[in-house]
């Protein structure tokens, strides 16, 4: 045999083989008995957990929204109604390069970088999976079609259609109506999410608000058989939604539209009231703003534009504005003075053009006053002081008044407080009074208060809701009603045992009528042969063929200092005056009270007054026709 040549030991080989052949079977045998343990476990001591979990995957409850119930005015017109708009929606599951996608879409569609934020934000939230979240809302009618030709372009994109709420008279409602928002996280924290499960939407101001549980509706169900992915297969059974209910108001729409053309561009606010039930007939705040730029989301930019703007078209100036009443105040000064003795009808006064407290230097002047000519309105007596305005009658009778039979007797025309049904985020103004200035101020009450309270200046604050319910209480003769929107509705929404508001306390049925009157005269007092008319004969007075009772103010925005006149054109536009009336009609059985703020309109009689006559007219001559809608809102009816 050659020398280094190797002879194989057959024997170890085998040896060696079978060694590793064993460990190798004991190996597998082990994890064998594993997966047969494994399996003995998953199949037999937990069956009925898993079995539990395959049909908990296999069925799933989706939430059904209910349908929203529609806002009518009284006349039946839609104030606030549902329709429906087509939206791209992405299903992310079915989606490589989200980015990519969403760059080619837009190629095709606008889309702003708010609107992929939005979507972003949106996608972030819990949901199905293959459930679609939406991009952009509300396609017109050339998006859909440039989509729909370009669809097997963009897998993972489709066209969804969603109903949503729908304002066909826009800004001429908004601050009556209100506004719904999409649900936000801060809502879905606050709400019943059981009972907002698939609804995209909440009612976020006004009647849309305080309505919001009737109008929602009952959420519905459906169980649905899904396959492994999430994707559902069919459903297997529904429970089916309760619609919201529909509301019917008071206010006339026709009549909101007479009362915002009347104000024009000016701002300012409109209120008028049926006295007998307290129905707000027609509630307008200029500037407006549009609702429906809200409901499927506003951008940035005229989001921003609209908080920043100096006007504030958010602001609604009807309920939320705090203004002096000015001389709107002067017919309740007049009542409280004959309710506490310090004067009667007879009484008669020197009204020089101005008023000096005793011991004291500052003239607190009246309306007509100049430096170079004093006004006044010679001898006065209360029904004069009231068709003159005579600002020197009322800083005397304030000056007899205390302080706190002032404050009181002001409260009793809902000065102060809210007495609103249903008017959401109405806010109650101020009526001061010694105890309010030492806690606010840290002051004395002083007498010059009880001078500037007399022609409604000083701290004393209103709303033109407020106003509006005054003029109702004098109306009413001292009855006094609570405001409310809501006329009719298919289920009771409104506490029926609310209390009765009190009658005003004090005035006899005589100085009720003699008021009346001399609010009459205010209008009326223009005949020849009488040596001055009312404040508001010229303006509104002549060729009117119904008796209105009304009350013209002006509310000084800005101190003018002693010895100066008011020089309009040397003021800033948001510093001069702001222009009240307020009025009632017919003056023997008054159907409707209204009133009117022209914020830094300067007089009340010949600015805010004119607002008035055409309001009643319209109300009193026929029931005004609802604006014209155009076809293509009709069409989407």
């Amino acid at each position: 045999m050659a020398s280094g040549m190797m002879i194989k030991d057959g024997t170890s080989e085998l040896r060696m083989f079978m060694g590793r052949a064993r460990l190798l079977f004991a190996a597998a045998l082990v994890l064998t008995l594993i997966l047969v343990a494994r399996m003995l476990y998953l199949q037999v001591l937990q069956h009925e957990h898993h079995q539990t979990r395959s049909e908990e995957n296999r069925m799933q409850m989706v939430p059904v929204p209910p349908v929203r119930g529609l806002i009518f005015d009284r006349g039946g017109n839609p104030l606030a109604e549902n329709r429906p708009i087509f939206n791209l929606a992405l299903i992310r599951e079915r989606i490589e390069d989200l980015d990519g996608l969403i760059d080619a879409l837009a190629a095709v569609t606008p889309i702003s970088a708010d609107e992929i934020e939005d979507f972003h934000d949106r996608l972030k939230r819990a949901r199905r999976p293959f459930e679609p979240v939406v991009l952009k809302f509300a396609l017109t009618d050339e998006e859909v079609a440039a989509l729909a030709v370009n669809r097997h372009r963009f897998l993972g994109a489709e066209i969804s259609v969603e109903i949503v709420r729908h304002y066909p008279y826009g800004a001429l409602a908004a601050h009556a109506i209100g506004s719904v928002r999409r649900i936000t996280k801060e809502d879905l924290d606050a709400l019943d999410r059981a009972r907002y499960s698939g609804t995209n939407f909440i009612g976020k101001r006004g009647i849309e608000r305080f309505y919001e549980h009737a109008l929602h509706g009952d959420v519905g169900t459906q169980w649905v058989e899904t396959d492994a992915f999430g994707r559902v297969r069919r459903t297997l059974d529904v429970s089916p939604t309760v619609v919201g209910q529909n509301l019917r108001l008071h206010l006339d729409i026709g009549l909101q539209a007479v009362a915002d053309e009347a104000l024009g561009d000016r701002r300012g606010a409109v209120v008028a009231i049926d006295p007998r039930s307290g129905g707000v007939l027609a509630l307008v705040s200029k500037p407006s703003y549009d609702p429906n730029v809200f409901v499927t989301g506003i951008d940035a930019k005229h989001y921003a534009a609209l908080v920043g703007s100096r006007d504030k078209p958010l602001v609604n100036r009807a309920i939320n504005g705090q203004y002096a009443p000015g001389s709107t105040i002067k017919p309740i000064l007049g009542l409280a003075g004959l309710t506490h003795g310090v004067v009667d009808w007879e009484e008669e006064i020197v009204d020089p053009g101005w008023f000096r407290l005793p011991g004291q230097s500052r003239l607190y002047r009246d309306w007509n006053w100049t430096p170079t000519n004093p006004g006044g309105q010679g001898i006065v007596n209360l029904n004069r002081a009231i068709y003159r305005s005579s600002n020197i009658f009322f800083y005397t009778l304030g000056h007899r008044l205390e302080a706190d039979q002032l404050a009181g007797f002001i409260r009793q025309f809902g000065y102060g407080e809210v007495t609103s049904v249903d008017i959401d985020g109405a806010v109650a103004g101020l009526v001061p009074d010694p105890a309010w200035k030492r806690g606010a101020k840290g002051e004395p009450w002083y007498p010059g208060d009880n001078v500037n309270i007399g022609i409604g200046q000083g701290d004393l604050l209103v709303t033109p809701m407020q106003t509006a319910a005054a003029a109702a209480v004098l109306a009413n003769r001292g009855k006094r009603v609570r405001p409310r929107l809501l006329l009719a509705s298919e289920a009771p929404l409104l506490e029926d045992d609310l209390p009765p508001l009190p009658s005003v306390a004090g005035p006899s049925a005589d100085d009720w009528e003699r008021m009346v009157d001399a609010m009459q005269d205010v209008v009326h007092r223009g005949d020849l042969g009488y040596q001055q008319n009312g404040t508001a004969w010229y303006h509104i007075g002549q060729d009117i063929d119904y008796r209105m009772a009304g009350k013209s103010g002006t509310a000084q925005v800005v101190e003018i200092k002693q010895g100066q006149a008011y020089d309009e054109e040397e003021l800033d536009e948001y510093s001069q005056k702001h222009a009240w009336f307020i009025a009632f009609a017919p003056a023997d059985a008054p159907v409707i009270a209204v009133s009117v703020l022209v914020e830094n309109g300067g007089g009340g009689s010949s600015v805010a007054a004119p607002v008035v006559r055409k309001v009643l007219d319209a109300y009193l001559s026929e029931a005004p026709p609802a604006p014209a809608v155009s076809g293509q809102e009709l069409a989407n009816r």
